[in-house]
Parts: C-alpha cells; structure tokens; sequence
C-alpha cells in the first residue's frame, strides 16, 4: 500500500502542489470575510458532503445572508447539508464572535495566536461546532498547511489500513487527535510525503479527487 501511496503522491503532485500555493495565497491576499466565508464552510461539513457544504455556501456568500441572515434565513439556504437548523445557529454565534466593533476581524484574532496548535486551540474554544478537525481544515484552507492533520473518515480509515492506527475511535477525544496526529506526522515522514501531501493523497485515495 506504502507503494500505492507513493504512486498517487506523484501523479498528483502538480494539482496538489497548486492547491496549496492557493491556500496559502488566501492568507496573504483575502479579506477578513473572505476568510469568514472559509471558516463558514468548514463549520458545515461534519457529516455532511464537502462539495454540498461549499455550494450552500456559495448561495449564501453570494446573496449576503451569510454575513446579514438570521439562524431561520440561513437554514432555508441549507437543506444539502445535514443538521442545517444546528449549523445555521453556529454560523450565526461565529459570524458574531469575529467580529470587533462591527468589522470581521479574524486575520487579526488569529496572527494575536503565536502559532498553529495555539490558533487551532483558540478556534476550538471560541467557535461553537468546531472541534480539532473541522478547525485544522480551516486552518489548511487559509494557508496554514504544515503540521496539522484532517482526521476526517477518509484519512482515519486509510490509516487503520495502514495499521497507523488500531481502531477507528467512535468518538475522537482531544488526546485521540493529537496521537493520531503525531503517528500521521510520522508515518507522513518516513515514506518522505509531507504532511499537508499525505493528507491529499489519502482523501484521493478514496475520492479520485481533490477538493476543498
């Protein structure tokens, strides 16, 4: 299988190598509701199709109900993803979390964080419906790429594949995340695919494709 890996990490190293440029380039050119509109379709992912999540909330970018919509509004805009009346209350309790004196302001929040297992953290405990994966994918998204891990189904059954890990826990507790992470850093070096790669190369893996 570690051969199979290896093949996918260089058939997609172009598009891969692409996408993070990308994520990096939105830290250093989007503005802060740009970066919301990141932080947004992270919170709607759980259990929930990635490119489902990221069209409801292209219509709810596009129309302002992201950033101007009560909890009801934006749950009308949310029926293909699961638990729409759930995530529409934690887009609401975010957009006003980030929010200083009126103006988004989460560039700001997150460079006051001195690194990304401390921006991590901050976004654990701050934004509501957000735990370890949901807030290393945002982070990934906006140019954090090294050194945090998407624990997501795709990548925690390809590691019990590759016996990184025993069992896939039904509930990931923090000490869970962080060891599962450490064993994904480790294993990530010693078939020489970075991390922020390997993330990529399992979910192709799985999907035939590479997304958000």
């Amino acid at each position: 299988m570690k051969t199979e890996l290896e093949k996918i990490y260089q058939e997609i190293l172009p598009i891969a190598t692409k996408r993070i440029i990308e994520f990096k380039e939105t830290w250093k050119k989007a503005n802060d509701k740009e970066l919301f509109i990141e932080l947004a379709f992270c919170l709607l992912t759980p259990q929930s199709k990635a490119k489902n999540a990221w069209n409801a909330i292209e219509i709810l970018a596009n129309s302002e109900v992201l950033f101007t919509g009560t909890c009801e509004k934006i749950a009308e805009e949310l029926n293909i993803v699961r638990f729409k009346n759930k995530k529409a209350e934690y887009l609401v309790l975010a957009r006003e979390k980030i929010k200083r004196n009126g103006n988004y302001n989460i560039r700001q929040i997150l460079n006051d964080v001195v690194n990304v297992y401390e921006k991590r953290n901050w976004l654990v405990r701050n934004i509501k419906g957000m735990g370890y994966k949901e807030a290393s994918h945002f982070l990934r998204n906006i140019g954090f790429v090294e050194n945090v891990a998407i624990l997501d189904r795709h990548i925690l059954k390809n590691l019990k594949l590759l016996n990184i890990i025993n069992k896939i826990p039904e509930n990931i507790t923090v000490n869970d995340y962080l060891s599962i992470e450490q064993k994904m850093k480790k294993f990530a070096t010693e078939i020489n695919i970075p991390l922020e790669y390997l993330d990529f190369v399992l979910w192709y893996k799985e999907t035939g494709e590479i997304f958000k």
